[in-house]
Parts: structure tokens; C-alpha cells; sequence
């Protein structure tokens, strides 16, 4: 379970997030939208320790991230601008994220044949593609068998193929009693994927709720979010 709580960053006189709250429960994969700037991966850094909220709380299973003894066991996360050391091979960058939280080297193998890198395991970082990035992210996200996925744009270069097999793994995980939290601002192509629904714009949020609920009356995902703000078809996402 992730709990978010009156969630407020301020930087200097700026407000990046404004009181957000809103849940991600386990069995279900949560989306959370909005345009670029909204204010997800500012909320997201505060979720996993990496930027101190200025008031309010973030939970992971009842507990702030940096008091998790073994945080890679419990939530696995792939943050937007997050990648390995471009001359490490990827599977050297596993290895090295593997010995650091006590996982067996077995787990290695194990996730990259689940995100399709085992052929590409020995090829150094630098030669990767943005998807290739994208599934080595996910894999090490997935190193300690989390029961809570944090994922900031997941599907960023990745193919067609690449896009259904991640959403089919997903839902896959969800069902299986996990929680995950999906950050995008492809709302069309986040709608195939999730259960609920929170939507951020400039920093508040402005709709939480079930995917039928919020889309109710209205043609698409996104249609739903204009009606909700000044933003227009066709603005630049």
C-alpha cells in the first residue's frame, strides 16, 4: 500500500506539489497523470526518500522509504532520468545492484529474461537503446521481488511490442496481489492499463477515483482531463 498525505513541496517561493494525497492499493495498478510538470516525479522523489517533502507524509506499506531495512525486497522503482553507468554492461549494473541488497546472483538471469535482455545482458549500457534503458530499468526494479512497483514513465521508447508486453506484465503483477503505481503523461496509453485513476495538473490534484468513473461521459481519458482543466486539445504534453 502507498500513502500519500497532504504532500506539499515548496522550492523557494515556487510550489511544485500542492497538499496531493491519494492512495495506490495492492491487487490494482494506480495511474497517475498529467501533463509534464505537474508535479508526479516531484511527488514521486519525495514517495522514495530522494527529496524531503515540506509538510505533509508518504507511505509505503505504513513506513517513509528510508526506513525500510531491505528496500529493494519491498518496492522496486524506475524513475524518469534514472539510468545505469553508460560503460558498466547491463548485466554487470544488476550485479552490482544484486550484491549491494543481498540477492541471490540467480535473480540476475531470472529478470532479464522477464524484460527480454538476456541477449543484450554483456553489451555495455552506452550501446542500448532508450527501450533497451527503459527494460534494464525494469529489471532492476524487479530484482527483489517487490510487492510495490513505482514506475515514472516505464513505456518511454519502447516499440509497440515493447508497450503490450510491459502493460501485460503488469496487470499480470497487479493481479497477483501487488501494488503498482504507473506515472505517465500518455494518458491514452495508460488507460489500457490501469484500474484507478489520479490526475496532477500544475501541482494539485485534480480527480482520484476508478478508470469507469473518471471517463464516465466522456469519449477518452483524455477528454476527460481537458474537461477537468484550461488545458486544450492539441497543447503540448
Amino acid at each position: 500500500m502507498i500513502e500519500i498525505k497532504d504532500v506539499t513541496k515548496k522550492y523557494g517561493a515556487k510550489t511544485a506539489v500542492d497538499q496531493v494525497s491519494f492512495t495506490a492499493a495492492p491487487g490494482r495498478v494506480t495511474g497517475f497523470l498529467g501533463p509534464n510538470g505537474a508535479g508526479k516525479s516531484s511527488t514521486l522523489r519525495i514517495l522514495l526518500g530522494l527529496d524531503q517533502a515540506t509538510s505533509g507524509t508518504a507511505l509505503i506499506d505504513g513506513q517513509p522509504y528510508p526506513s525500510l531495512t531491505q528496500p529493494m525486497r519491498t518496492v522496486g522503482a524506475i524513475l524518469d532520468g534514472a539510468s545505469a553507468v553508460p560503460e558498466r554492461r547491463g548485466v554487470d549494473h544488476l550485479r552490482w545492484l544484486a550484491q549491494s541488497n543481498r540477492i541471490g546472483s540467480q535473480r540476475i538471469g531470472e529478470v532479464l529474461e522477464t524484460v527480454g535482455l538476456a541477449d543484450a545482458a554483456k553489451v555495455r549500457v552506452r550501446k542500448y537503446s532508450l527501450g533497451m534503458k527503459q527494460r534494464l530499468g525494469l529489471a532492476a526494479a524487479l530484482l527483489g521481488e517487490p510487492r510495490i512497483l513505482v514506475l515514472d514513465e516505464p513505456v518511454n521508447g519502447l516499440d509497440p511490442e515493447g508497450i503490450r508486453t510491459i502493460r501485460g506484465f503488469l496487470r499480470r503483477y497487479a493481479e497477483q496481489g501487488n501494488t503498482v503505481l504507473l506515472s505517465s503523461h500518455l494518458m491514452g496509453e495508460t488507460a489500457e492499463t490501469v484500474d484507478d485513476i489520479v490526475i496532477i495538473d500544475k501541482g494539485r490534484i485534480i480527480a482520484t477515483g476508478e478508470l469507469g468513473e473518471i471517463t464516465d461521459g466522456h469519449a477518452s481519458l483524455e477528454e476527460a482531463f481537458f474537461s477537468l482543466t484550461s488545458s486544450q486539445p492539441g497543447q503540448s504534453w
